[in-house]
């Protein structure tokens, strides 16, 4: 079996994250090496192999572009955390060149973009990317989609995902709204526990409070989406870069004969609560340990640690396997088209205030 070569591509928030959980990967289970790292700063790219070289004796060389990392053969698979503008053009040069690509969300910056990235794909190489919705691989909220599927709490009726930031985007970040870049995790989320897509959605943005704090330009910095699904059931998304408390994510399911209720905001990081309820029993209440950097990386970092690590061994097991990735760029698609969806239906507090103006009377 040929080892896994991974080029990291991108050293922002997102790729220093990759890096480090590739490199644990590779000691721990070997079979696979971080050969290669990407950057358009050549000096950021220098830094991290030599802090590689330091805590793992691991030695990847440093590019500067990726037609350079193809031009070497130093790798054979990717991780792609670059700006979500150039996801498609990144990921698919790599594809073609025979890689296979764990993906950073959202699949493209646009729902056309998604749409025509999916079909050359599928002409071309359908198993050639692995999106990263490293929910799927948190432990909470895998135990949680176990419960359901087990029946602990019935058919499930209503869904509520709230993600909210404590921080403005830092300064220069590339956003494409903050419901492409980061309600897709709550509605793959939605889609992945109800195992279906809705039939109609609607969304609500605003600007309250963080947009003045940074000089990188998002829509909003506060946004609401509603769903609704074919057979009756409904599920809310909540964004917001206004916790300024700390980071804050939760997950409410509710079902037939209970509910589930997955996170909690006390200002512990390193802990998840689980509780799971029937209508007049517990059915089970846990506690999730979170793992301790000891290092400064991104906020979201402290609770989707264990989920990014798992997502990045999962990844490298399909690579050394052959076999096909669990959640790929058809699940981008198919959370892109909701939040388009929910777009088109847009209410902004401009719009809002207008519609209340209309049943205002003088007295």
């Amino acid at each position: 079996m040929e080892k896994v070569r991974i080029a990291v591509v991108g050293l922002g928030r997102m790729g220093t994250i990759h890096v480090l959980h590739a490199a644990e990967v590779a000691a721990e289970r070997g079979g696979c090496t971080v050969s290669a790292l990407v950057d358009a700063d050549d000096a950021r790219a220098r830094r991290a192999t030599d802090d590689l070289a330091a805590q793992f004796g691991i030695e990847p060389r440093a590019f500067s572009s990726i037609e350079e990392l193809l031009n070497s053969g130093a790798s054979n698979a990717a991780i792609v955390a670059t700006p979500t503008h150039l996801h498609r053009e990144h990921a698919g040069m790599l594809a073609r060149a025979g890689h296979r690509i764990l993906l950073e969300k959202p699949l493209t910056d646009a729902l056309q973009s998604d749409r025509e990235f999916v079909r050359e794909l599928a002409g071309t190489a359908p198993h050639a990317i692995m999106l990263g919705f490293q929910r799927r691989f948190d432990p909470p909220l895998m135990r949680a989609k176990q419960l359901i599927d087990e029946g602990a709490i019935g058919k499930p009726f209503k869904v509520v995902s709230i993600l909210e930031d404590s921080n403005p985007v830092p300064d220069g970040y590339s956003s494409p709204g903050i419901l492409k870049d980061m309600s897709v995790h709550d509605v793959d989320e939605v889609l992945w526990l109800f195992g279906a897509s809705p039939t109609s959605a609607v969304s609500l943005g605003s600007n309250v409070y963080s947009h003045r704090l940074s000089t990188a330009e998002e829509d909003f910095d506060d946004a609401l989406v509603q769903m609704w699904f074919a057979d009756g059931r409904t599920a809310q998304v909540q964004v917001s870069r206004n916790h300024v408390s700390g980071y804050h994510v939760e997950t409410w399911i509710f079902g037939e004969k209970g509910q589930i209720h997955v996170g909690h905001f006390d200002q512990n990081r390193f802990e998840v609560l689980l509780e799971a309820y029937g209508r007049e029993t517990t059915i089970e209440k846990r506690v999730f340990p979170l793992r301790r950097y000891h290092r400064r990386l991104a906020e979201f970092a402290d609770r989707f640690g264990p989920a990014y690590k798992v997502e990045v061994e999962e990844f490298v097991r399909c690579c050394q396997t052959g076999n096909p990735f669990p959640v790929d760029q058809n699940d981008g698609l198919q959370a892109m088209e909701v939040i388009e969806a929910a777009t088109r239906g847009l209410v902004t507090g401009d719009m809002a205030a207008r519609v209340g103006a209309v049943g205002v009377s003088a007295t």
